[in-house]
């Protein structure tokens, strides 16, 4: 694994603002959460028990409990340390702690099921990651990015940043379905199932050694 110079990185989690990913409030919001979340659980329905299961990138928890519904002994992590202790309460029955996504803490073929939701379009290194990540991973990874370019032409549409074209601070990666899938078969592992709720992709794909 090549070695992170995090002082040199173009990602800035620290500077961003995470604390509304997956704000449903408001009528549209709510449908497009809910329509995200009803995606994933299609996809974990597709996949054998699961005995672990491990959320990267979780912000403020939200995320992570919602997933706690869906499967059990579930853990998380977040870069960002103020983020993580946020997770912490919004999860007090969970095991939450602060990790780079480059530098996981799970040893090797641990964990059944990895979660990485909205987090790789801000990476640096999004192969690096995902190299890392199917160190850790057992079998499976769900993976959710927006879908672009569907995703900076909603952002146009409601008049958000236009001087940018539509790009979202932060977003540094920028995948359609194929791409994605590309992406994540040359990295982790056979993509075996896709759902796509309005304006995401997300991914369903199994280790392959």
């Amino acid at each position: 694994m090549k070695k992170i110079n995090y002082n040199k990185l173009k990602a800035t989690p620290e500077e961003e603002d995470f604390l509304g990913k997956y704000n449903n409030e408001g009528a549209i919001a709510k449908y497009l959460v809910s329509s995200y979340f009803k995606s994933v659980k299609k996809l974990l329905d597709k996949v054998d028990a699961i005995n672990s299961a491990h959320e990267i990138g979780i912000g403020e928890g939200i995320s992570t409990k919602r997933l706690k519904e869906m499967v059990t002994n579930i853990s998380g992590s977040e870069f960002v340390e103020k983020l993580a202790k946020r997770a912490q309460i919004n999860n007090p029955d969970l095991k939450i702690f602060q990790e780079s996504v480059y530098e996981l803490k799970y040893e090797d073929n641990s964990v059944d099921l990895v979660f990485l939701l909205e987090v790789l379009e801000h990476l640096d290194y999004p192969q690096l990651a995902l190299q890392e990540i199917k160190r850790v991973s057992k079998s499976y990874l769900i993976i959710g990015v927006p879908n672009e370019p569907l995703w900076r032409f909603l952002n146009l549409c409601r008049f958000k940043y236009i001087k940018d074209f539509g790009n979202t601070p932060g977003h540094l990666n920028h995948w359609s379905k194929k791409t994605l899938i590309k992406l994540v078969e040359k990295e982790y592992g056979k993509v075996i199932a896709t759902e796509a709720p309005l304006p995401w992709t997300i991914l369903l794909a199994k280790k392959e050694n």
